[in-house]
């Protein structure tokens, strides 16, 4: 992987992460485009997602640092149980990652098949989510905060959006649109920095480990967290106006694009 390579799908995860079109499926779609093989896309798809996720942190500070401050008072406020349903949302992803790792990393080399169908799926819930009318809740419960996290586990899927997933589902459950959008971008952080953590400590980001050179590593490492800050800043007030139907067209339009490219080569 080039230095220019990194830095195109660098943008483009910073970009997809935060709109609910499928940061991993564009990953494969772009690294297939530019040849790289499977166990490339993995690391450099670990790496990208770790500077969208501190991204997330600098966008959402505020409600970051209140909800720390708030958990280490100890107390049972608001705060700690925001912390307590994100820790449960965590769960379902947590059983993914300790016991079908290798079924998902083995989901990433096999083409943009299955990712085009899984766009499909992905536009057919923020169809739904957009066209229902479930009754709307003051705060997101226990019993939905595990629910999103199930949809969350869902969309290891590559093509199958996370935040497209999560927020969908929330808004099906009948959650207001901003307190879900944060939500499902709050979730993820514990989740990639662990497996960001693991894999660094087992030496996997090494160019030798990896076969990415350390330039190409860091370009697509800047370029995922500058353009990742923008989208999601952008992201949240899209949820607010409800325009979520719009990336449904689009999730449908690259998902048939990827389909015809994946039968005619």
């Amino acid at each position: 992987m080039s230095w220019f390579e990194a830095l195109i799908l660098g943008i483009i995860q910073g970009l997809t992460e935060f709109l609910p079109v499928s940061s991993s499926g564009h990953l494969i779609i772009g690294s297939e485009l530019f040849g790289l093989n499977g166990e490339e896309n993995l690391t450099f798809a670990v790496a990208v997602h770790t500077a969208t996720v501190l991204s997330t942190i600098v966008v959402l500070w505020s409600e970051v640092s209140v909800l720390f401050k708030g958990f280490f008072s100890f107390k049972w406020n608001e705060e700690t149980q925001m912390v307590c349903k994100i820790l449960l949302s965590m769960i379902p992803v947590g059983i993914v990652g300790v016991f079908f790792k290798d079924y998902v990393e083995a989901i990433f080399g096999s083409g943009i098949l299955l990712v085009g169908c899984m766009l499909l799926v992905t536009a057919a819930l923020l169809a739904f989510s957009y066209y229902a009318k479930p009754r709307q809740k003051e705060e997101i419960s226990f019993k939905d905060a595990f629910i999103i996290g199930v949809a969350q586990a869902c969309a290891v899927l590559p093509g199958l959006s996370r935040s497209g997933t999560t927020i969908a589902t929330g808004l099906l459950l009948g959650n207001k649109k901003e307190q879900v959008a944060k939500f499902s971008f709050l979730m993820v952080i514990i989740p990639i920095l662990g497996e960001a953590f693991l894999d660094l400590m087992k030496g996997e980001f090494s160019a030798e480990a990896s076969g990415i050179s350390t330039v190409a590593l860091i370009t697509g490492f800047l370029a995922a967290f500058i353009s990742g800050t923008i989208a999601c800043k952008w992201m949240i007030n899209l949820v607010k106006n409800g325009k979520l139907i719009y990336f449904a067209y689009y999730c449908v339009a690259a998902g048939l694009l990827a389909i015809i490219y994946s039968v005619i080569n």
